[in-house]
Order: structure tokens, then sequence, then C-alpha cells
């Protein structure tokens, strides 16, 4: 039989873990007790290009004898682990179990259970968890998603949101006031847009309010500056005075003459800014795109604008910054950088670029630089951007005067 590094020399790293279960499934002896430990720090240390893989081929067929009674030890190796070394890990478990439950054994769901119950092991580990306790069990899901609708594996608690609403659904016709309740469990549940958009519409129908930008935390009241130049992608490494000094009363020289901050309240439900329709720029008269004119047309192409609010804290605290925005940007917490993109017209979703930082208490200031570049082409017209503070799990985190105000309590 041909070695097994012999044959995993000309695969692709990443599939090298796939072939190995291939080959060994069949081959590894009955599960008995081991030392996991040495193992799966070897599958842990894999990387790209090869790196580690050499030990972890070695580690591997090893692990993989490992007794069914080890499987949740062998999941917590995912703790910490990046997602390579994740999957040569779930491989040795699925072969560990298949080999068990082709030898009539059964699945260890009691502890299987209890290592779903601890939240701070890897969302994939506990994720892995739950579809074996669902594979002996398919009436699992009512019994455990409840418990799942404010889980930090983002998956898990998708899912609980996912019932909960289907749930809230069918109690409609019959029972009004469960209904309510049942959305608004799903409601404060749900850091998925599309399912909180849902959560939303039907608690309006029955007369509840919502505001997603309250929920999602999106910061909608800005001051804006420009335009200023990006003729020939001057824009992005050029610091032009709001990169030096945040003085809102200040005038300075932009791309068409003297500008200076001005006040800007996003009405969208999402928190959009359109740094078009701030500047002023005419829709066209059928309602598609906008009317360009040799006057307006200058403008808008190959230009920069400048967007800052304030943000209070009531202590410090570490947080996400997430932006959408079709365009080149940078996003700057209190004068750190911390988040760049020299992209254009590449599409903008919510939370689309995420940055770390920390919030003193008091007075924070945010300052977002947008730049749009000179392609004339219909769809390369939107200029715009939408920002949100939350946690890692994107759970909104107010100003301290909104949060005090509670208003997405619906």
């Amino acid at each position: 039989m041909v070695p097994i590094a012999e044959l995993v020399r000309s695969v692709r790293p990443y599939r090298v873990v796939f072939l190995i279960a291939a080959l060994a499934a069949a081959s590894v002896q009955a599960g008995e007790s081991m030392d996991v430990k040495p193992l799966l720090e070897s599958l842990r240390g894999v990387g790209l290009r090869g790196q580690g893989h050499p030990a972890a081929i070695a580690a591997w067929p090893k692990l993989a004898e490992a007794s069914v009674d080890q499987l949740t030890e062998i999941l917590a190796g995912m703790d910490g682990a990046d997602i390579l070394a994740c999957n040569w890990i779930r491989a040795a478990a699925e072969t560990i179990i298949q080999r068990h439950l082709a030898g009539g054994g059964k699945l260890p769901v009691a502890s299987l259970e209890k290592f779903l119950s601890e939240t701070g092991h890897s969302p994939r580990a506990r994720r892995m968890a739950y579809e074996l306790i669902v594979r002996d069990d398919p009436s699992a899901p009512r019994r455990l998603m409840p418990g799942l609708l404010n889980d930090p594996s983002l998956e898990l608690r998708r899912d609980a949101v996912a019932m909960t609403l289907d749930d809230a659904k069918a109690l409609v016709a019959g029972n009004r006031e469960e209904a309510i309740a049942a959305y608004r469990r799903a409601w404060d549940a749900s850091r998925n847009v599309e399912q909180a958009q849902a959560a939303g519409v039907a608690l309006r129908e029955l007369g509840i309010a919502t505001s997603l930008v309250e929920h999602f935390g999106f910061l909608t009241d800005w001051k804006l500056i420009g335009p200023f130049d990006n003729r020939n992608d001057v824009g992005f490494d050029t610091a032009y005075p709001p990169e030096k000094e945040l003085n809102f009363d200040a005038k300075c020289a932009g791309k068409l003459g003297e500008v200076q901050w001005s006040d800007f309240r996003s009405s969208d439900a999402l928190g959009v800014v359109d740094l078009n329709e701030a500047y002023g720029r005419a829709k066209a008269a059928n309602g598609n795109g906008y009317a360009d004119t040799p006057e307006t047309l200058p403008r808008f192409k190959g230009t920069v604008a400048y967007a800052s609010t304030s943000f209070t804290a009531a202590e410090p605290r570490d947080v996400e910054i997430r932006l959408g925005c079709i365009n080149g940007h940078k996003v700057w917490l209190n004068g750190e950088l911390i988040i760049a993109n020299h992209v254009f017209h590449t599409g903008m979703t919510v939370d689309q670029y995420s940055g770390k930082g920390k919030l003193r208490a008091g007075k924070n200031t945010l300052l977002i630089k947008v730049l749009q570049n000179e392609q004339s082409d219909d769809w390369a017209q939107n200029w715009q951007f939408q920002l949100r503070v939350c946690d890692e799990l994107g759970t909104a985190v107010l100003p301290a005067e909104r949060s005090a105000k509670s208003p997405d309590k619906p």
C-alpha cells in the first residue's frame, strides 16, 4: 500500500484532510482512549502553503483511532483554531463517529449536549455537536432551540430565530398576544438583517413599532464636507484638511471652490448616507438614476467627501466599527485609522467591512473618508455609506443618549 505521505505530496493542502479521511476511514482500528492533546496540537499547527502538514499527516491517523468517548475533547481542540485546522479535526471526529456507528454503537448524546451548553467553545465545534445530537434525535431542535436564541454562535442563533419566526407566524391567527411575544423574542435575538426585517414587518402589522436603525445601531446624524479632488485617483492617499484637524467652523479649499461643514441626517431604514443626495444632485425626471449636466458632472466624478459624528460612551469598552460602502473609504476612531479599502463599486452590504476599536468614556469622534472615482457607467454612480457600532456578535452599541431613551423596545 502506498504511504499516505507519498499520496499527499501532489494534493493541494486544503484537500489533504479529505484525502486522509477517505484513506483512513476503512483502516482505522477500534477506538481506544488515548492522550489526544499532542495529536490535536499537531493538527492545530497546520497552515497555508503546507505549513505544519508533515506533523499533521502523522498525527491524524492516530487521532482518528481515539474512542468515541473522547469526542468532546477532540471537538474542544477546535477552540481558537483557524478554519483549516478545524477541518482536519472535524474529519478525524467524523471518522471516529462513522466507525463507532458502523459497529452498532450509539453517539454520546449526553456529553454532546453538555458540550453544546458550554458557550465558550468554538462555534464550529458546537455546531458539529448540535448536528450530531439532531442526527441521533430528530426532535432535538424543538427542545434545544429556545435556549439558543441568544447564543454567541451566530449560526445557531440564526436557526433559533428562524424557528421562533415560524412559531410566531403560526400563532397569528389564533392568539395575537402570544404571536406578538414570539415575534418580540425573534426581534430581540436577531443579528441577521433579513430576519430582523421579517420580525419588524410582522410586529408593525400587529401594531408594534420597530426601528432597524435602533436595533442595529446605525448612526444617522453626520456632519459632511466636500467635495475634494479625486481625479486620477489622487484622493485616497491625500490628507485633506479634515484629516489634519476637525474644525467644524473652518472653511477650506475644495475641488470646485471653498467648502464647509454642513449637517445631514439619514432617513434611510438602514441608515444609508447618500452623498449624492446630500450634495443636491438632481434625480432624473423618470426616477431612474441622476440627471447629469455639464455643471453637476464634475462635482460627482473623481471626488472625496468626509463625514464625521460624535459618539458618547458611558464607559470605556472594546467595539467593532462596521461599515457598508460601495466606494473607496477610510475610517478613523478618535484619530486612529481602523478601516481602509481602496476599492470601487464592488457592491454594498450591511457589515461589509469591520474594524476593531476602543471607545473611551465620554465623547468619541468618528471620521469617514468616502471616495468616488471617475467611472461614467450608470451602475457606478452610487456614492454612499452606512456605519454602526456594535460588539463582536453584532449587538448594537448605542450612544449613551440614545441608549438611555431605550427606543428599540417594541
